[in-house]
């Protein structure tokens, strides 16, 4: 079945009708009702066919959602953390929120390599050359007699 849309962000919508609710029997708390009523919720969003992503970050949102992609292009989120159906159907939005937000952020910038200072260049090789001395010092002794 279809949902409503998600809000991900200002001017970004996920469409309703890419993602499907499954309720499934969920393990956990809830005693002997556990086992009569299904609770827990598998949402899946077919990500590749939602249209509202460039290349880049449906590759991002993929590599992000790991074992929960599908080779379908699909995400899987199961969500069991409460008892009532609707709460885990709240779960698994917000977690499918944050993770598509999480997509959506830029890379970071890359590393500039940078040198170390003269002066640091030097405690090193002063602590060094320190340890050299110490460890000459270990050796064995020449006896003069």
């Amino acid at each position: 079945m279809s949902v409503e849309n998600l809000p991900i962000r200002y001017g970004l919508d996920l469409p309703g009708w890419s993602m499907t609710e499954e309720f499934v029997l969920a393990s956990g708390p809830g005693g002997q009702n556990v086992n009569k009523t299904s609770s827990a919720v598998q949402l899946r969003f077919f990500a590749g066919a939602a249209g509202v992503f460039t290349d880049a970050q449906l590759h991002r949102l993929m590599q992000l959602a790991g074992k929960r992609a599908g080779k379908d292009g699909s995400i899987l989120i199961q969500a069991s953390r409460f008892r009532a159906q609707e709460r885990n159907r709240e779960d698994a939005r917000e977690r499918l929120r944050q993770l598509v937000l999480k997509a959506l952020e830029p890379p970071p910038p890359p590393r500039r390599k940078t040198r170390p200072t003269r002066g640091s260049v030097e405690r090193r090789l002063k602590a060094k050359a320190g340890r050299s001395q110490v460890k000459k010092m270990r050796g064995s002794v020449d006896s003069e007699d």
